[in-house]
């Protein structure tokens, strides 16, 4: 089966759901139309980021948060 190895730290984590959240909130509360779902589309993909610790980008980049 497919193994997806963390590679953020907890703080890079609490940061990227506090960043979905409040992309939820201003999608919700504050913007409509294609800004709305925009904000929804990335803040999903933060909260997702967010709960499995792996970042797509981070290897293209070379990085990691994740202390050992």
């Amino acid at each position: 089966m497919f193994k997806i190895e963390r590679n953020e730290g907890t703080l890079d984590r609490v940061i990227r759901l506090v960043i979905a959240l409040n992309l939820f909130g201003w999608a919700y509360f504050g913007f409509t139309g294609t800004i709305a779902i925009a904000c929804y589309v990335l803040g999903g993909v933060a909260l997702f980021t967010s709960l499995t610790g792996f970042c797509g980008i981070y290897p293209l980049l070379g990085i990691n948060t994740l202390k050992k």
